[in-house]
């Protein structure tokens, strides 16, 4: 079901120092019917946060097997959120001009989801292939008309394609699916191979210094296996003739890097800034996430003594946003139906549902106006 890695999922070094131990976790976004609730059929791992020395790159230690993660009942749909698809849609723009994108062209995306983004390019009569694991997203993305492969990328996946479907990819999108990758050298390396010579790579990826410096520890979870600093994705682009050429710095999620990757070395200033700022603030040593490790415990600490006083005066609190972040702090923290009444979520998917390790049951919003809760979280 899940293994434990001893080595670097990026270099291969054995040299991981641990940084956080969350404890025995349950998996995001597994919520569970009332049925599985009855039955207590719930699977919990273990979750450890490393860094490696040698490349910089922070990761987990545990590996839950991806078809457990991504293939059972996934419930993200990225076309729920409206400011998710308002920042897709000006990102779809900004690469049909920039590549001068027509009916000749190629857009490839792994982990393509429901079509959220493939359809602006669909709309524009420029060819596309999705590829995504998850069933439920892939089945809506073709009914959108977005060509979608129920499939992860890997590989050998990009071999096949070049070689015997004749495809080629003038751009290749990678949203928010580098970190949820175990084979990281062989996703990276059939980017290379499924790339056009003058092809780019736009890969967006929650951004490690932000993680650090806003505290955002709720985003470390096993979907999650690794966390990148502009440090490690440079030296991981590299080992594949791959480069890093330009950086744009976006607030979704908390803070995101746009990445532009090409096959050819044309480095701009903004990469160099990053890794200048990078080393400055030392980012490649153990101490800097030691630091944020303590950071972390005190927001726990501070966390339960304000939601004990709330229940002492009484007060009912709610949660809001059934999300995958909301396991990680929920359950770190020892958050329940000691503290809250339930939680609240836009997505039809997750309401009815119970909630992952605590069993709070998911609502839709139309609940708060009615029962007007004093505090939400």
């Amino acid at each position: 079901m899940y293994k434990v890695k001893t080595n670097c999922r990026s270099c291969g070094s054995q040299n991981l120092k641990d940084i956080i131990y969350f404890g025995e976790t349950p998996l995001s976004d597994a919520l569970l019917t009332q049925k599985q609730v009855k039955e207590n059929d719930e699977f919990k791992v273990p979750l450890t946060l490393t860094f490696c020395p040698d490349c910089s790159l922070v990761q987990i230690r545990e590996e839950v097997e991806p078809e457990i993660l991504f293939c059972r009942d996934y419930p993200y749909y990225s076309s729920v959120s409206k400011s998710l698809m308002q920042h897709f849609a000006d990102s779809a723009s900004d690469v049909i001009k920039k590549r001068n994108l027509d009916s000749n062209s190629m857009v490839v995306e792994a982990a393509s989801n429901d079509g959220y983004l493939l359809k602006h390019f669909v709309s524009e009569r420029i060819p596309v292939l999705g590829i995504d694991p998850a069933e439920g997203p892939a089945k809506i993305a073709e009914n959108a008309g977005v060509k979608t492969l129920n499939t992860f990328f890997t590989k050998d996946l990009a071999n096949n394609l070049k070689n015997e479907k004749n495809i080629r990819a003038d751009v290749f999108l990678a949203n928010n699916v580098l970190a949820h990758v175990p084979d990281l050298n062989g996703f990276v390396e059939g980017i290379r191979i499924l790339l056009k010579e003058d092809g780019i790579a736009v890969i967006e990826s929650p951004y490690l210094v932000d993680l650090v410096d806003h505290s955002e520890f709720d985003t470390i979870y096993h979907q999650h296996l690794c966390y990148y600093s502009v440090t490690a994705l440079d030296k991981l682009f590299r080992r594949h003739n791959l480069y890093l050429n330009d950086i744009k710095h976006v607030e979704i999620h908390g803070g995101n890097l746009r990445l532009f990757i090409e096959p050819k070395e044309n480095v701009q200033a903004s990469v160099k800034r990053y890794l200048h700022d990078e080393k400055i603030r030392k980012v490649d040593t153990y101490e800097y996430y030691a630091n944020f490790a303590e950071k972390v415990k005190t927001i726990k600490d501070e966390l339960l003594h304000i939601l004990e006083e709330l229940k002492k005066d009484n007060k009912k609190i709610i949660g809001y946003g059934a999300a995958a972040k909301a396991n990680t702090l929920m359950s770190y923290v020892g958050i329940g139906s000691n503290y809250l009444e339930y939680i609240a979520d836009l997505s039809k998917f997750k309401q009815g549902k119970f909630f992952s390790g605590n069993h709070l049951p998911i609502v839709s919003p139309d609940i708060i106006l009615k029962d007007t809760p004093d505090y939400m979280i």
